[in-house]
């Protein structure tokens, strides 16, 4: 008789993390007005730009009014949540547009690029992972564990820099960055794809060694067990044996790290944005951060969070449902 799937137990392990997270979010958010307060630049300056060169005390003074930094960190703190908890995330002082709309414009193609990203790394580790197992020391093992080490070593603006300079410059094959092609006006499927691909493949290949070594290590140790020794005994074919017997024993370690590679993830996407002039949230993470930008910096903070957060509840849904003797309950 089937085993329905436990959707009581993972309701409730995800309601005991909701209630987990809301503390966490509001430390996350008090710390990121601490740190703003404690910053060296002044958002008041930031905001005037040039004209705060010959602007009177008087005038910069009001300024600080009005923008609500001469309160006390704590009042700013809680007037924003205050307002945050209402759906006003407030207005970017920086970019001059609400929050809400700053995030809104952005957050769909920095998503579109951490999924991109994301799939690529998984599958393509996955894959690799699997064929290196099949015989451990071999050429594809040290030739896929070399490279591995040392893409695990170097940093996704490099490998972003080098990609520009090949694909791009050397070959001409692929636009070095942006959404568009320079000289058009519009946003088609055929242009987004083009040029999606350079930061897409090398924020993948930035997060392809661990799901690579983890797979990797979790299949060998498969194939030695007596489960998957005795399916050979039966004669099953050596592809059913793999796949149908050892992947799923080895992918259970992978599991764990969707949720631990969302920050590194999120990082990585921040700098592949930057170097690839990608319309993403990185632009404006850079401004709010260098501009003090309360408003902007509170509400980013809480997404990247919240991305932690459900990253890790993920990977253990994930776990709690390949392998039934973990559970939801514990």
């Amino acid at each position: 008789m089937s085993r329905g799937l436990p959707w009581g137990a993972m309701g409730r392990m995800a309601g005991r993390r909701l209630l987990f997270a809301a503390p966490v979010l509001l430390v996350v958010t008090f710390g990121v007005f601490a740190v703003a307060a404690a910053s060296p630049f002044d958002p008041v300056k930031a905001y005037a730009g040039t004209a705060g060169l010959t602007a009177s005390q008087e005038n910069l003074d009001q300024l600080r009014v009005n923008l609500g930094v001469d309160q006390p960190l704590v009042h700013r703190w809680w007037n924003w949540l205050t307002h945050a908890l209402d759906g006003d995330l407030g207005d970017s002082s920086v970019l001059r547009t609400p929050v809400s709309a700053v995030i809104g414009e952005r957050i769909g193609w920095s998503a579109l690029l951490a999924v991109t990203a994301f799939a690529v790394a998984v599958l393509l580790g996955t894959s690799l992972g699997v064929l290196a197992a099949r015989k451990p020391g071999g050429l594809l093992d040290r030739c896929a564990g070399s490279a591995a080490y040392i893409l695990e070593a170097a940093p996704a603006f490099w490998l972003g820099l080098l990609a520009i300079w090949f694909f791009a410059v050397t070959l001409g094959v692929l636009p070095a960055g942006g959404l568009t092609d320079a000289a058009s006006d519009t946003v088609t499927f055929g242009q987004v794809a083009s040029h999606l691909v350079l930061p897409a493949a090398v924020l993948g290949i930035s997060q392809l060694p661990w799901f690579f070594l983890y797979v990797r290590q979790g299949v060998t140790d498969a194939l030695a067990e007596d489960p998957v020794r005795g399916a050979r005994a039966r004669g099953l074919s050596e592809r059913t044996v793999l796949l149908g017997h050892a992947l799923r024993s080895g992918m259970l370690p992978m599991l764990t790290l969707i949720g631990s590679r969302v920050p590194e993830l999120i990082t990585g996407a921040l700098l592949v944005e930057t170097v690839f002039s990608w319309p993403g949230i990185a632009a404006a993470t850079v401004q709010a951060a260098t501009s003090v930008d309360f408003a902007l910096l509170a509400a980013l903070t809480v997404l990247a969070t919240a991305a932690v957060l459900i990253g890790n509840l993920l990977s253990d849904l994930l776990y709690g449902l390949a392998d039934p003797r973990v559970g939801f309950d514990g």
